[in-house]
Parts: C-alpha cells; structure tokens; sequence
C-alpha cells in the first residue's frame, strides 16, 4: 500500500489534491482512500490530507502516521509544524519552493527531498497562487503512485474547461520538473 500525507494551509487545495490522487488511482483500477484533517476551518490554518492507493482494498481508515511520500505545499510550515514525523526510511518529500532542500535547512535530512516551484507553475499556467494539482504532478513523477496522464484526466473530469487545461499543464510542468531533477540526481550520484 503506497500511502500519502499532504501539507498545507486552509485555501492551497490539499483536501482536493488527495481527492484527486484517489481518483487517479481509480482510474488505474486500484484501490484509493481520501480525506481529510484539520481543527478550525479558516483559511490559512494548517490542514492535512491523506491518500491511500493499493491493488487491494483498502479495510484501515484511520490517518496515516507512517507515509510512504510527504508533499508540503507550503515551507513555513516547516518551521511550525513536524511534517516529518512518522516517514518510513527512504520515503520521499515533495516541498513546493523555489528555493533547494540545503536552501530550506534540509540538508541533513536523510530522506529524499525535492522541491518544485509549484505556486510559480500555477500563477503562469491559471493565474492562482494554488499549487495543489501542481504539486500533484511532481508527486507522479516522484513516487510513481499514478501516471501524469491519469492523473491529467482526473483533473479535466474535476475541472472541465480551460481550467482543467491549465492545471492539467501546470501539472505536466511539475512533472517535467521532477522528472530532470531526477535524473540529475542520479547523473551525480554516479559520478561521486
């Protein structure tokens, strides 16, 4: 079971983006659970969201304290909330910023962490400083939990019109984005 848990603040979408991951899944023909956590309901506050994908159904419904991949889809929160906590070994971080891991002072963080100018992606692809869906397309290509172009479609199906063209292209960008840094990544760690 590949297991998600989203990072964000009231109004950036991370209710939707696990939606949309779960539907993704879905669409795959795979099991997947959303939903939400979060205490007072004002934009801003910090929400959590949680995504569960298998090949089997899925029987646990409770949030997911030990996440295979973490997305933060806003760096101050991680000076004001441990968004570490409970990643398994290995597991993977997505942090919307433009700013690098040793930049942010994850330097020494053992896990794998990248990060993607997801709010910069969104404002040029549809005008909003909402990096959900964005980040949604760095995760794909990440974790490999679902294709881009399920992931695309689920958002064209939320989203009909040019909106759902736009993130769905912000999304792509995302995922372009990984994608290199990726590969960077491993063109350096073979040549050390």
């Amino acid at each position: 079971m590949f297991q998600v848990r989203i990072h964000g603040r009231g109004g950036q979408g991370a209710v939707t983006a696990a939606e949309l991951l779960s539907v993704a899944a879905f669409m795959e023909d795979r099991h997947a659970q959303a939903f939400p956590s979060f205490g007072s309901e004002r934009t801003g506050a910090p929400v959590v969201a949680f995504c569960r994908i298998d090949d089997r159904p899925i029987r646990v419904r409770e949030p997911v304290m030990r996440p295979d991949a973490l997305v933060v889809q806003d760096p101050t929160l991680l000076h004001q909330v441990n968004v570490f906590e409970g990643l398994r070994p290995g597991g993977d971080v997505l942090i919307n910023s433009p700013r690098s891991a040793a930049d942010l002072g994850l330097a020494e963080f053992t896990g794998h962490v990248l990060t993607v100018p997801a709010t910069a992606f969104a404002v040029r692809h549809f005008g909003r400083p909402v990096p959900n869906i964005v980040l949604l397309g760095g995760l794909a290509a990440l974790t490999g939990c679902v294709t881009i172009d399920s992931l695309t479609a689920a958002v064209h199906e939320r989203f009909p019109g040019e909106l759902g063209r736009a993130n769905a292209a912000a999304a792509r960008e995302a995922h372009a984005h990984v994608s290199k840094a990726q590969r960077e990544e491993r063109a350096h760690a073979q040549a050390d």
